[in-house]
């Protein structure tokens, strides 16, 4: 069984540290040999990327653009009335993911609009979804990219977002039916939604692109106190034959480094195991 492969989330970890690039050049130090960004969109694509081949880090994941933040958009994947921005979004996702050397987008769902009864414009929201995620596989196939869906959790993090456990997003990507979309499995949020990790894991692994890892309920280091025994999740993990990136998209109860003994404990205990066989 292969180890498994850490990304370091720039958007969570190294907060102590003003800018991507000082980010990157700590996640490099610690060891990481991938990086991960929310949104890159700040900071000119090319600075980015010489930041990442500097730090000897591939840049594995972006999100879309979230829409306007202003207004309480996060995501436009299923806003209906927002198809064109969301096209806009996407283009502006490809020019920075080819920029990167970067394969996967995180294609947002988005948020109920405030004040609707979320059964009473699921339909609706759905429909606009479908539509907007064929268009997307459309493009990225183009670019031989890859997007995502990620559930959110709507009970701590985001009370209005659409897409809010992993039975939903497979049916919709199953409706779709493009092998270029696929699954972002967010161990945080899945817990908080529907908990029976074991079973999810297993039944939803084979259409996962990519792993997130924080603790529960406070979305710290997974070793941190919580709901979660990463060991046997890693363990599980490794045993059912997951071979992407696990993205450490956590808030730091400290130093992001001092933070890391978690992942060193990890790899040291790998190495071990390799050396052995």
């Amino acid at each position: 069984m292969a180890p498994l492969r850490f990304s370091a989330n720039l958007s969570w970890l190294f907060p102590e540290l003003s800018g991507f690039p000082a980010r990157f050049r700590a996640a490099g130090s610690s060891g990481f040999e991938a990086a991960e960004i929310g949104w890159p969109y700040a900071e000119p694509p090319e600075a980015l990327a010489r930041a990442a081949r500097e730090a000897g880090l591939q840049v594995v994941l972006i999100n879309m653009p979230p829409g306007d933040r202003e207004k309480g958009e996060n995501g436009l994947g299923a806003v209906p009335g927002r198809q064109a921005a969301f096209r806009e979004g996407l283009e502006q996702a490809v020019l920075y993911a080819k920029a990167l050397g970067c394969s996967r987008i995180h294609l947002m769902a988005g948020r109920v609009p405030k004040g609707a009864d979320r059964a009473a414009v699921r339909g609706e929201m759905e429909t606009v979804f479908l539509e907007n995620l064929r268009h997307a596989a459309e493009v990225l196939a183009q670019e031989n990219l890859v997007g995502l869906l990620e559930p959110v959790n709507t009970r701590i993090t985001d009370p209005r977002y659409f897409l809010d456990t992993p039975q939903q997003a497979a049916a919709i990507l199953q409706k779709v039916g493009r092998p270029n979309l696929q699954l972002q499995m967010d161990l945080f949020h899945w817990q908080i939604m529907d908990g029976n990790l074991t079973g999810n894991v297993r039944e939803f692994l084979p259409i996962v692109g990519h792993v997130q890892v924080a603790q529960v309920p406070d979305r710290g280091e997974p070793d941190s106190p919580g709901e979660l025994n990463f060991s046997y999740l890693f363990q599980l993990l490794e045993d059912e034959g997951y071979t992407g990136f696990v993205g450490c998209e956590y808030q730091p109860r400290g130093d992001t480094v001092e933070g890391l003994s978690w992942l060193r404990s990890y790899w040291e205990m790998r190495g071990r195991l390799q050396a052995g066989q």
